[in-house]
């Protein structure tokens, strides 16, 4: 969706107008990012099922499984806090020319939305499915691991969001589809990694779990919060 699309969605119509305008936008970036988390999700459950099926082929134990997902579950997470920085703060600097501002909100919501796509809706789902999670949050146990990818991420895209304005649309398309598809992969691996090792036999409502934990939280982060920070809850539009 284009900037000057964004700005019809939240023209000023006056106080009911204006909410109804912001519940419109946000219910639209959702379903405009949903297709993008259907394909993500799909495609990295693909991918887990032929791990589980090399798995299977070389007897290899349930512990060794979750070891090796543990392993991906960081990769994909510290990879994922670096395209969100990025993508926030590429579109906060769309609205607004208040630097400190973009990296305190690039920072803020970086680290709430990947906690809550790639760790607590994941755990919160496979209590709900009757799994015996076991609950991991790097940004309180490996936060010296965290950092250095989130300041790359915000560093990024503050150097992007200087390049030429008739790039931003690109790099914003990108951005958002990489976020989705490593924030799949991280939920995924997460899942595996902390106690739902037989995930295959629950297969459907997984997919449907996983496909709401990542596209939320990513639609929030990429572009409804940088994008009402940037411009202030308030603006009249114009």
């Amino acid at each position: 969706m284009s900037a000057q699309n964004h700005d019809d969605h939240l023209h000023y119509h006056g106080p009911e107008g204006h909410h109804h305008n912001h519940v419109h936008f946000v219910r639209e970036e959702i379903m405009c990012h949903l297709p993008y988390a259907i394909f993500s999700v799909a495609f990295g459950l693909a991918i887990l099922s032929f791990l589980a099926y090399s798995a299977c082929v070389s007897a290899t134990h349930n512990t060794a499984v979750c070891m090796g997902s543990h392993i991906l579950f960081h990769s994909f997470h510290f990879m994922h806090i670096v395209f969100a920085a990025t993508g926030t703060m590429i579109t906060f600097l769309r609205f607004s020319n208040k630097v400190a501002k973009a990296f305190v909100i690039g920072a803020l919501s970086t680290m709430l939305f990947c906690t809550l796509s790639d760790a607590i809706l994941p755990y919160v789902g496979g209590l709900i499915l009757g799994v015996d999670m076991h609950f991991h949050l790097c940004f309180l146990t490996e936060l010296s691991n965290v950092l250095p990818f989130l300041v790359v991420g915000l560093c990024n895209g503050y150097l992007m969001s200087r390049h030429d304005s008739s790039r931003q649309g690109t790099y914003s398309i990108f951005s958002h589809f990489v976020h989705i598809l490593i924030s799949s992969f991280a939920s995924i691996f997460y899942l595996v990694s902390n106690g739902f090792t037989d995930w295959y036999l629950s297969i459907g409502p997984v997919f449907v779990f996983l496909v709401f934990a990542v596209v939320v939280p990513c639609t929030m982060s990429d572009v409804v919060v940088p994008m009402m920070s940037g411009r202030g809850l308030g603006h009249t539009g114009g």
